[in-house]
Order: structure tokens, then C-alpha cells, then sequence
């Protein structure tokens, strides 16, 4: 059973910045890809960025492109989420996600059900 928790979520003005980090338990992390969602209040959860075991792909929803920046470290089994610029309407849950698929295409987004291993979640507030 594969374990994530998510930590450095907080209370950041709008302009600022936040990394999340996402450790994650089990052997198989640098084979797994990787994944971070949002759910804002009365929204759906939706995808933000993905990182693909193996080939390393990265993926970004268009909202977060040149703001967000997806890394890993296989040495420590964790994810990061660098976020910049960060907007009011970044203000949600955020989730980390484990996949065992590995992405070849690079412009196809890896679809949300592919990720079966889910973290409690990080509130993010960005005030205006």
C-alpha cells in the first residue's frame, strides 16, 4: 500500500510563492509517475502537473503553465510543486497522486483515473 503526504501548503499572498512537497512510501517511486490535483470549494478536483516515471515527462495544465514547475527526487521518494505567481484562483486542496503508468506522449495529459494512490491533501489560500 503506498503512502503519500503532503505538506507545505499555507497562506500566501497573491504574487507569492509555495513549494509543496509529497513523500511517498514503497520501492517502485522512480518507476511511478507522479501526479498533483486541485479541488477548489464546489469544484471538481482537477489536474495541475504530472511527472512521468521513467521517461521523466512533464505535463501542466494550461492555468498553471510557466507558473508551476513539477520535480522529483527518486534519492528521497518525493514530488515537489514549486508555485509562482501564485493567483486568488489557485486557492484550493492540493492532492498528490501516484500512477503506475509510465507517459511516452508528451502532449497527452496522463487522464485522473490512471492515479489510484491518493494523499489527504494541502490547503493552499492566496489572498488578493
Amino acid at each position: 500500500q503506498v503512502q503519500l503526504v503532503e505538506s507545505g501548503g499555507g497562506l500566501v499572498q497573491a504574487g507569492g510563492s509555495l513549494r509543496l512537497s509529497c513523500a511517498a512510501s514503497g520501492r517502485t517511486f522512480s518507476r511511478s509517475s507522479m501526479g498533483w490535483f486541485r479541488q477548489a470549494p464546489g469544484k471538481e478536483r482537477e489536474f495541475v502537473a504530472a511527472v512521468s516515471g521513467s521517461t521523466g515527462n512533464t505535463y501542466y495544465a494550461d492555468s498553471v503553465k510557466g507558473r508551476f514547475t513539477i520535480s522529483r527526487d527518486n534519492a528521497k521518494n518525493s514530488v515537489y510543486l514549486q508555485m509562482n505567481s501564485l493567483k486568488p484562483e489557485d486557492t484550493a486542496v492540493y492532492y498528490c497522486a501516484r500512477s503506475s503508468f509510465v507517459y511516452v506522449d508528451p502532449f497527452i495529459i496522463p487522464p485522473q483515473s490512471d492515479f489510484r494512490s491518493w494523499g489527504q491533501g494541502t490547503q493552499v489560500t492566496v489572498s488578493s
